[in-house]
């Protein structure tokens, strides 16, 4: 060092500076000036980060010196890819620790009434932690699960193979359909799929064959293979055939109480019945019996390697619905499998590369290749023919589009379903507040008939672009967080939704229904999917991909991601069965 001394700055002189600042290959005053603000957010946060906190604040990060080895593998989540690897891991003899960051839910729990735990909030787990995470982004929400079971609590029970095709664009040579079969299979036997039985078809799905039939797609239409239990003696003819009490409660092979489908609507709000075979239900439990240890409410905060030792740290924060406080603490593992969903993986190892520097050799690829699974929702009306969205399991059928030939786009229609919540908020409604005698009314009604029974959500996917990009940005208000951001435009994937929306169109009409676009996509092409995927894409290197074909992170030994981030692109189809697939072969391998 040749000199040192203080430089001290004004805001007077501070504003000055910054006007000096030039923006290279900026093509509009607009560029320049949003340029100009993130280096803005960059700066004020890096001045909080190494100023403030250190004078003021407490030190998040415990760093004492702890290599004890309490787990061979850590696993972050209980989603898909969570709760597959922590089964066969076990098995295999493995000491294994699942850290999940929701409740571990129990059926007198599931939110029902409008007071209940609904929601997951990001930035204030330790007060709302709930059964559902919603994320707001430019043009995009995302829709997560949250409790031991990951996405399997919230999705519709859809469990079906991706087509050959998909992984030919994009994926390393050794994933192929072929060599995911018998993965599939696995996946197909632990959760029990089966049809749902020919003399249990709601309206909803005899719509969907209908309107295949008359649009001149009859050929097309798809029974779903769904992880749900059904009694071939359930009939609709029963008088309130939904109810609980003609499900026929059995004990499963580990021991856990369910019961057969009613066809309530309520798979996505929790099954009060037991009739979905979701991951607390089959994958966990068989992993808890070979010794995994589960721990709920665990929101994990970083990753770091082990000084001097093969391994990682695991940082997390308890969190205490009690106290309503969150509580650090740290683990360490040999083997850590990141499994928090494409939001939370991505979010994490983001935060571990580029927020904390915990991870520095991540790839440059971290965060790319986003997807929103072309995931769409075309509400259709109909005034003389009853759909009932509510009654059924929330999807049960599709008409297959995946072979391109509709304008060139994959994709395919299913029919949506609702749950019962509207009569179950009115019945909660009906006592205890001043407007009780109303609700009581409407309650009444609502027993007498279906309010939604004209309703028909088409629903459906298709193969988008993926070309959306996670990242982290400041925010402008102390403590300037860093909170990841996506990056997504539509101009690349609107061909694919609109073929979507259109044979939404279709069908509708096609039956005598009133299809109604939402506004959201007619004027601002604005989406919402519950099955975001990629930004830790599979590659051959860390120049294409973040992780290699046996989900194992370029760059960092022993460090695996085994959920939907792992995709390269779209599969146009639900991805849950998929997902579970690479992680049973994930864990073959390791």
């Amino acid at each position: 060092m040749i000199g040192a001394g203080v430089l001290s700055l004004g805001v007077k002189q501070l504003a000055d500076l910054v006007s000096t600042i030039d923006v290279p290959n900026a093509s509009s005053a607009r560029e320049k000036l949003a340029a100009i603000e993130k280096f803005g957010r960059f700066f004020v946060g890096e001045l909080w980060d190494s100023y403030v906190i250190p004078k003021f604040g407490k030190q998040a990060f415990d760093k004492s010196a702890d290599d004890t080895p309490h787990y061979d593998v850590i696993v972050i989540g209980s989603g898909f890819g969570g709760a597959v690897t922590a089964c066969r891991l076990a098995e295999k003899g493995r000491k294994v620790c699942v850290l999940e960051r929701g409740r571990r839910w129990d059926v007198k729990d599931f939110p029902r009434g409008p007071s209940d735990a609904w929601f997951w909030s990001h930035d204030e787990p330790e007060q709302h932690n709930g059964w559902i995470d919603i994320r707001a982004y430019p043009d995009m929400a995302v829709v997560q699960g949250c409790g031991v079971g990951g996405g399997s609590l919230i999705y519709a029970n859809i469990s079906v193979e991706a087509r050959p095709f998909v992984f030919e664009r994009g994926w390393p040579k050794e994933i192929s359909y072929q060599g995911l079969k018998p993965y599939y299979d696995k996946v197909g036997r632990m959760l029990n799929v089966q049809e749902v039985p020919d003399n249990q078809w709601p309206p909803k799905m005899k719509l969907m064959k209908e309107a295949a039939e008359k649009a001149g797609f009859g050929e097309r239409f798809r029974k779903m293979t769904l992880a749900v239990n059904f009694d071939p003696g359930f009939s609709f003819d029963r008088p309130d055939p939904c109810d609980d009490r003609h499900s026929k409660p059995f004990e499963n092979q580990w021991g856990l109480k369910q019961g057969t489908c009613v066809h309530c609507g309520n798979c996505d709000i929790g099954c009060q019945v037991g009739a979905r075979n979701t991951l607390d239900l089959n994958y966990i439990p068989q992993a808890e019996k070979n010794g995994a240890v589960v721990k709920p409410l665990h929101l994990v905060t970083r990753i770091t390697p082990l000084d001097g030792r093969t391994g990682y740290r695991v940082d997390f924060d308890r969190i205490d619905t009690d106290t309503q406080r969150r509580i650090p603490g740290h683990l360490n593992a040999e083997r850590v499998i990141v499994a928090a969903g494409t939001m939370g993986s991505n979010e994490l190892l983001l935060r571990c590369r580029d927020q904390y520097g915990t991870l520095p050799k991540l790839s440059p690829m971290l965060g790319v290749g986003w997807s929103s699974n072309g995931d769409f929702l075309t509400p259709a009306f109909y005034h003389d023919r009853d759909v009932s969205p509510t009654r059924g399991p929330t999807i049960t059928g599709a008409v297959d589009f995946l072979d391109g030939s509709v304008a060139g786009q994959y994709f395919w229609v299913q029919d949506g379903g609702l749950p019962n919540l509207i009569k179950d908020a009115l019945g909660d409604l009906s006592i205890g507040n001043p407007f009780a005698p109303f609700f009581a009314t409407l309650h009444a009604i609502s027993k007498k008939g279906d309010p939604l029974a004209s309703v028909m959500p088409w629903f459906g996917q298709a193969v988008d672009a993926a070309d959306g990009v996670l990242k982290l940005s400041r925010s402008w208000v102390p403590p300037f967080r860093h909170k990841m951001h996506l990056d997504w435009e539509i101009r690349n994937s609107q061909a694919a939704v609109q073929a979507l929306v259109d044979m939404h169109k279709t069908l509708s009409k096609a039956t005598g229904g009133d299809p109604q676009v939402p506004p959201t996509w007619s004027l601002l092409k604005d989406l919402v999917t519950p099955h975001p995927l990629g930004g830790c894409r599979m590659g051959t290197s860390a120049t294409d991909g973040v992780v290699d074909h046996k989900g194992e992170v370029f760059g960092h030994p022993g460090l695996y991601v085994a959920d939907g981030a792992l995709f390269p692109a779209a599969v146009g189809l639900n991805p849950s069965r998929t997902i579970a697939a690479l992680a049973e072969r994930i864990a073959d391998l390791m």
